[in-house]
């Protein structure tokens, strides 16, 4: 009996190409699944599927609804289905909400929401062929409660954890489970390493240093949150031990939210 607990499988995941997308990837790889990586960078989308077992990277843009519709005609033409998909492409821009910008704010309407509506949909119209299916979304802690000067963010997360509640009421009877993760602090990912740590240095006026400190603080496990904390929990959702899960939106914070 094997110990894989998605052998035969086929992923669909976006925002693959590095960080958490390319973790996620490889524990779907792993788990025995065929997987789609997508990515808008395509050439590090496609080294990533090169490290698989058993995987293709399709170039996407989550905001261009040809370019979704046409990752899931690649996934079903080499795959012949579609059994999971995992929405984790996603951008981070904060600021105070009187020097946002709005052509920033509707980028991350636009990636964050609108890309995770287009993937499910085109996730969903696939697993309708097959009468069965699990789309997980990666949300974050701050679709739980507000950020500070990080207002886009959060009002972004916050939808998204309504999107997944309402298409897991429309898509229960079809048997397809819909589902979210709620992330803490990535503090090790180039995310934070390459972007956020300066982005709230600034923004709350301390070191880098005392960024993460700060934000390790916050959590009564003392600790930032890994790859495979989220990935964990991803396994268990798209597999058949979550049978009667659908519409949740579970926390990976450390207990640092509990909502």
């Amino acid at each position: 009996m094997s110990s894989l607990r998605l052998e035969n499988k086929v992923a669909v995941i976006t925002g693959a190409a590095q960080g958490l997308g390319e973790a996620l990837a490889q524990r779907l790889s792993e788990e025995g699944c065929k997987v789609v990586v997508g990515d808008i960078n395509i050439e590090a989308a496609t080294k990533v599927a090169a490290g698989l077992k058993d995987a293709v990277a399709v170039d996407v843009n989550v905001c261009e609804e040809k370019q979704v519709a046409n990752l899931f005609k690649v996934a079903q033409e080499k795959y012949g289905r579609v059994d999971i998909t995992v929405c984790n492409a996603a951008i981070l821009l904060a600021d105070a909400v009187v020097d946002f910008d709005l052509k920033k704010w509707k980028m991350m309407l636009d990636v964050n929401l609108t890309g995770y509506f287009l993937t499910a949909k085109y996730a969903a119209k696939a697993m309708l062929k097959n009468g069965e299916g699990s789309i997980v979304q990666i949300n974050s802690k701050s679709g739980k409660k507000g950020s500070y000067k990080n207002s886009a963010y959060a009002a972004t997360k916050f939808g998204g954890i309504g999107f997944t509640q309402s298409l897991a009421l429309e898509m229960a009877e079809s048997h397809i489970r819909v589902n979210s993760i709620c992330p803490g602090n990535l503090l090790d990912s180039p995310l934070w390493v390459n972007s956020l740590y300066k982005q709230y240095a600034k923004n709350l006026g301390i070191t880098e240093e005392e960024v993460r400190e700060k934000y390790i603080d916050q959590v009564p496990m003392k600790r930032g949150c890994q790859y495979s904390d989220v990935a964990n929990l991803m396994v268990f959702l798209a597999s058949d031990q979550s049978t009667y899960m659908t519409g949740q939106a579970i926390n990976v914070t450390g207990g640092q939210e509990m909502r």
